[in-house]
């Protein structure tokens, strides 16, 4: 696979590029965005700096959806930020128009890629560029579940004072407060987190990493880029490497955890041909109870999008 398109020169988009670039994988990262000379700046910036790291990799900015032919992946960042006194609905609306928009330029230059959308509210458009794509369902997921993890793991590393390299996570449910970590399925170096840390604790920690997107936002006035951009560019890096890493992704289930049409954060298995498996964990009730709410939350969501329709 040689050629990733990312959508949207904003501060994702341009992380996803820059940091996929440095992974030196992929010929040539395409950046697009509606303003061309930013995507044309921040393409040719990155360039600049593969002599000093190191990389082969090939960026180019433009606004010419013909540039993105023939793209293998391509990552949906584009889209506008929620501003205060912005309902819900209005970011739906905007930006399920600006995904729908995409998908289908991208469709017309690229006969079956795979897309990983980053957009928010993510789980709707997902769906909105999974509806607009065609694709199957193996091909069209989201990005939330990685970052999320990525929040909780760094978390409990500095609360635990150990290297976030030794902590997996698994976390599910939709992106934003109604996500459901698992703390069962939380190790440190194999050992099960809760015989390292109290319950107290660790609560605190489930709570910050489910608000983890708004306290950036409160502390930069806009929301998080590099752990987000980060985050696409490793999905981009397990299909490329056809690595079949286990990782929580937004897909469509089709009866898996007793839920239907509805893209939902689950752990998938993720190589070449996008999502390779979709994997059902044995949830206790508790834990299934959460994710039903989480799953009720998100439908509620999918039905706004629908009715604009």
């Amino acid at each position: 696979m040689s050629k990733v398109t990312v959508v949207g020169a904003g501060n994702v988009g341009a992380t996803c590029a820059n940091v996929l670039a440095h992974k030196d994988i992929v010929n040539e990262v395409v950046l697009i965005d509606i303003k061309g000379d930013l995507a044309r700046g921040k393409a040719l910036d990155s360039w600049q700096q593969a002599p000093i790291d190191y990389y082969s990799t090939r960026l180019m900015g433009t606004e010419d959806y013909k540039d993105t032919a023939g793209s293998d992946i391509v990552v949906i960042t584009a889209g506008i930020p929620r501003k205060p006194g912005m309902s819900r609905d209005d970011l739906i609306s905007t930006n399920a128009k600006i995904v729908t928009s995409v998908t289908n330029s991208i469709m017309e230059h690229s006969e079956n890629p795979i897309i990983i959308v980053v957009s928010n509210p993510l789980d709707v458009m997902t769906y909105a560029a999974h509806k607009a794509s065609g694709l199957p369902s193996s091909r069209v997921f989201g990005m939330a579940g990685i970052l999320d993890t990525a929040r909780y793991r760094a978390f409990l590393a500095s609360a635990l004072n150990v290297s976030p390299k030794d902590i997996q996570a698994v976390l599910m449910g939709g992106h934003g407060d109604t996500m459901v970590p698992l703390p069962r399925y939380t190790t440190v170096a194999g050992i099960p987190v809760k015989e390292m840390i109290d319950d107290e604790t660790l609560d605190a920690i489930v709570e910050r990493t489910k608000s983890g997107g708004g306290e950036l936002v409160k502390l930069m006035g806009t929301s998080a880029w590099y752990a987000p951009g980060a985050a696409a560019a490793q999905m981009v890096e397990a299909i490329v490497k056809n690595e079949n890493r286990i990782y929580p992704c937004c897909a469509l289930l089709n009866g898996e955890y007793g839920l239907k049409d509805i893209f939902l954060g689950v752990p998938v298995k993720l190589g070449k041909g996008g999502i390779e498996e979709l994997l059902e964990l044995k949830l206790t009730a508790d834990e299934m109870e959460l994710l039903t709410t989480s799953a009720g939350h998100v439908r509620s969501v999918m039905d706004v999008f629908d009715n604009m329709q």
